[in-house]
């Protein structure tokens, strides 16, 4: 069974502000970075931005292999903390982004972890890129 590792993040400046996501998509295996997603946002809040970043990863997760299990690594807390259930999704517009998440994964293996934000740079050079660029790519 092929495994990937899902490292996303969101960054936003001005909170609210220019928003984006990003996330990287590893074959779990060899450590391979199999595609790079970038999801502009527009004038977002910082939660918003990491719950793009995270659905954006996990679509192209499953476009890769849907049959694959995925190991989320984010350093939301909030957001790693929701998805797994153990945090109420109180914000509307988060509860929107978590129902599109939990939509993408529905059926498959999926495993959420909280990492500091130090082990996260490659997800978040992906938003930053975003950010600059003001598009979506990947």
């Amino acid at each position: 069974m092929t495994r990937f590792i899902v490292e996303a993040d969101g960054g936003s400046r001005g909170n609210p502000g220019v928003a984006a996501g990003g996330a990287v998509v590893i074959n779990a295996e060899t450590g391979e970075i199999l595609a790079e997603v970038g999801v502009f946002v527009g004038i977002a809040t910082n939660n918003v931005a990491e719950y793009s970043g995270l659905v954006g990863g996990l679509r192209k997760a499953r476009e890769l292999d849907a049959s694959a299990s995925i190991h989320v690594r984010m350093d939301s807390k909030l957001v790693v903390e929701q998805m797994s259930g153990r945090w109420k999704i109180k914000h509307p517009d988060m509860r929107e982004l978590a129902r599109e998440a939990h939509a993408v994964i529905a059926g498959a293996d999926v495993t959420f972890e909280w990492i500091a934000r130090e082990f996260n740079s490659r997800a978040d050079s992906v938003a930053n890129e975003s950010m600059d660029r003001r598009d979506s790519f990947g």
